[in-house]
């Protein structure tokens, strides 16, 4: 299985087949590219507007009486990067609204049973350039599909 981070970065950054019949560069919801405004790990110091996943400390593996039915829960966190307060605060709701409650969802071969929001948006700080850093944490529970 991927890092989690990975899988969620395959989610927000998804465009639904329909909308790439425009002829037009499919865009998905969140105007986010992976590589050039969003980012797994590690956030770069530009360019200003940023999203950035990092895996952190979940729960422990599910024990479960069918040994080839290992049910994981890792955690996420999702950090926003903006100038403004007010545009960065909308768009971590945006992506808080598609991540929880995520449901019976796979990814890359692993199947999403739930992902839910385990710390709502949050101000983390202020950076030493004057932007506003806002985080939002998510929990999930996940096997192999």
């Amino acid at each position: 299985m991927n890092a989690p981070s990975i899988d969620v970065k395959d989610i927000l950054t998804y465009v639904e087949p329909s909308d790439s019949s425009s002829g037009a560069d499919p865009v998905n919801e969140f105007g986010l590219v992976f590589g050039t405004n969003l980012f797994i790990g590690r956030e770069p110091a530009q360019p200003d507007e940023t999203v950035t996943i990092f895996d952190v400390v979940g729960w422990a593996p599910e024990l479960t009486f069918d040994k080839n039915e290992v049910y994981e829960r890792p955690a996420v966190q999702v950090r926003v990067r903006s100038r403004s307060y007010v545009a960065g605060w909308n768009l971590l709701e945006q992506i808080v609204r598609r991540l929880h409650g995520v449901t019976q969802e796979t990814w890359n071969g692993t199947l999403y049973s739930v992902i839910r929001c385990s710390r709502a948006p949050m101000l983390l700080d202020w950076d030493e350039n004057a932007r506003v850093r806002l985080i939002a944490s998510f929990e999930m529970q996940r096997r192999s599909a």
